[in-house]
């Protein structure tokens, strides 16, 4: 099942805005959603970044977001459970790509019908093997960043 995700910090394909990157402020911009599948206890949130000059980046890991909220406000806080980006740190870490290019940025959205049993600060392969088998449904939206 599909989910609708959106942004009113960015559009679907647009420019991400300066101060969610780390040429700014770099807090994570808003989203939401609506659609969720019937069933849905939890879901799990991915940022990545496929253009990466080492292969995809991943920005943002969070799980076990109550199925509840339908948001995130921009520099969400304290919803979920955080998991390790790929600079080293949990929580979000915005668009950075080298001098003179220009990355894609998905957002992945996933309603699950269980909470996953995992501690803060995982890496997104363990979130994604949890995952196995308890994907109700799901969403992504795409923003560019270029330096």
């Amino acid at each position: 099942m599909s989910i609708q995700l959106s942004s009113t910090s960015f559009t679907q394909n647009g420019v991400i805005p300066k101060q969610y990157t780390c040429d700014g402020a770099d807090t994570s911009p808003q989203l939401s959603w609506r659609e969720l599948p019937d069933n849905t206890k939890s879901l799990v949130l991915f940022m990545e970044d496929p253009d990466a000059p080492m292969g995809t980046f991943i920005h943002w890991v969070l799980f076990n977001i109550p199925a509840s909220i339908n948001e995130l406000i921009e520099g969400a806080k304290g919803v979920g459970v955080e998991g390790m980006n790929d600079f080293r740190r949990m929580g979000y870490g915005g668009p950075c790509p080298p001098r003179g290019s220009n990355h894609r940025y998905y957002f992945k959205l996933f309603a699950l019908d269980t909470l996953l049993s995992l501690k803060g600060g995982v890496k997104k392969t363990d979130v994604e093997k949890a995952m196995q088998g308890h994907i109700l449904g799901q969403g992504e939206i795409m923003g560019r960043y270029g330096r």
